[in-house]
């Protein structure tokens, strides 16, 4: 199925990993790990660094090993990890990023191994966590009332890699629930704000009007069934289901039923975790 899409820049994935860790591990100062996580349901700040600094340890044992199938994890028992105390959760989260950048960067972006959907690169992998972590950011930063704020060429990317995820099968529960949001002429444009650094009127169409789904650029003049507009950051938020519809600066025109639809089904992913 074809994944083309508008030029997204360039970002450097290690990097940007590094500092999204940084920023989560500051977040945690003085803070309360047993405040409840509203984007995680029944899980606290602790349970969710964790989490995090588990996938961190996965991931790195991915990469350093060039594993070519998949590695054991626990990430998401809630006592993995349970024995490492509060007061030295920041430092060991910190060290188990650091780590994974170093097998990240010694391996170099294009190193073959196993990845959980197609890319088979180490670039996969240097992409994956920096969302896993930008994302958590956000809900230790909610939970903890400190601010947070995304970069809007990282967001970008982040969204360039969740439209790319959407038109993959394996994303959906089943092939009747991926069937089910195709009909004739549907299409959903995520349209980026002008202050995006990318234009006015930039993002993704994902195509749902033929067999199967098809991302690409927006045309010119182009009229979605629902468009959903708002600032990069904003946008990958409302993915990943941290921000609504109904969110202050996103605005949803169209078929809105259409798009929640379309969210709800293309999460499958994420409410597997």
């Amino acid at each position: 199925m074809t994944t083309s899409s508008a030029p997204v820049a360039p970002v450097d994935h290690t990097a940007a990993l590094v500092a999204q860790s940084a920023l989560l591990a500051a977040a945690l100062d003085g803070g309360d790990l047993a405040a409840p996580v509203a984007g995680c349901p029944g899980w606290d700040v602790g349970r969710l660094v964790r989490h995090v600094g588990g996938a961190h340890r996965w991931t790195e044992e991915i990469v350093r090993t060039r594993a070519t199938g998949p590695v054991p994890e626990d990430i998401n028992d809630p006592d993995a990890y349970a024995a490492v105390p509060d007061a030295a959760l920041a430092g060991w989260f910190t060290e188990g990023a650091g780590a994974l950048a170093a097998a990240l960067r010694d391996a170099g972006p294009d190193a073959p191994l196993w990845t959980v959907a197609p890319g088979g690169t180490a670039r996969f992998w240097a992409r994956r966590m920096t969302y896993e972590t930008a994302v958590h950011r956000y809900d230790v930063a909610t939970a903890l009332g400190v601010p947070y704020e995304l970069d809007a060429a990282v967001a970008r990317s982040g969204l360039d890699e969740w439209t790319e995820f959407s038109v993959l099968p394996q994303v959906f529960e089943s092939p009747r629930a991926l069937a089910d949001l195709l009909r004739p002429g549907r299409t959903l444009w995520l349209r980026t704000t002008a202050d995006s650094g990318a234009g006015e009127g930039a993002g993704w169409v994902l195509d749902l009007g033929g067999r199967e789904p098809v991302r690409r650029p927006a045309a010119p003049g182009e009229r979605a069934t629902v468009t959903v507009t708002g600032t990069p950051a904003d946008l990958l938020l409302l993915m990943y289901g941290r921000l609504t519809p109904g969110s202050a600066g996103i605005e949803v025109t169209g078929d809105v039923a259409a798009f929640n639809s379309w969210l709800y089904e293309v999460s499958s992913w994420l409410r597997i975790e």
